[in-house]
């Protein structure tokens, strides 16, 4: 898949009906998401416990675009096969996750996987510097990970700026995720950002069978991010 600055909308499958993900993931794709966003929690490095790679081999027939999984576990590298083995197009490892980013990224990409990394609020955006030339996205958390639903922290918006600086031309996304929705999309993607993952915003008012709402929600983001 070639690179390309263009907006893309990444819904979160974790604010999709748990019991039906399968036909969640075809309406998201049906309605215009570019990409489809899972996010793996271990309850341990944050507050909360989702997904392993079974589900993310489940998920994997039915996700025709790209599956973006965002590994919010700490140790990553014992589990970088099995993500690789259940099909991720992309596994993105936190700078805070481990001493060794820089071998994270390396072990993802030799697994056959794009490599993101993620950085959260709290950490110098300098975190990311020295990897950057190892990575194809970088996910800057707009809220503390760990649960959905969370308001948007104002003071990400200068520090997506800066980062937009620090990549230069480098073919590398920066993705935003954490209170993503109409109102905050367009100061992202002014400050620099291309990839919008949105959990609520994107799924409220909607459902498999009744996936029209998901649409608007995405056209929704799409044209403030515009705007």
């Amino acid at each position: 898949m070639s690179f390309d600055r263009n907006l893309k909308i990444a819904p979160s499958i974790l604010a999709g009906d748990f019991a039906d993900f399968g036909r969640e993931v075809r309406a998201m794709e049906s309605q215009g998401a570019d990409w489809i966003h899972v996010d793996v929690m271990d309850g341990h490095f944050v507050p909360n416990l989702t997904f392993g790679p079974p589900m993310v081999k489940a998920l994997r027939p039915h996700v025709t675009t790209l599956m973006d999984v965002h590994l919010m576990i700490a140790p990553v590298d014992p589990y970088i096969e099995a993500f690789a083995e259940a099909a991720a197009d992309r596994l993105t490892a936190h700078v805070e996750a481990g001493p060794h980013i820089h071998r994270t990224l390396q072990a993802i990409a030799a697994a056959g996987c794009k490599a993101g990394v993620a950085i959260n609020p709290g950490t110098p955006m300098d975190a990311v510097a020295p990897v950057l030339d190892l990575v194809d996205l970088v996910c800057v958390m707009t809220v503390n990970p760990g649960f959905g639903g969370q308001s948007f922290i104002e003071s990400r918006v200068p520090e997506i700026a800066r980062l937009r600086e620090m990549i230069g031309d480098r073919p590398v996304h920066i993705e935003i995720d954490g209170g993503v929705d109409s109102k905050t999309a367009g100061r992202c993607v002014a400050a620099g950002a291309d990839v919008l993952v949105a959990g609520s915003a994107a799924f409220r008012g909607g459902s498999a069978d009744a996936p029209e709402a998901y649409g608007k929600n995405i056209r929704a983001i799409r044209d403030a991010a515009a705007a």
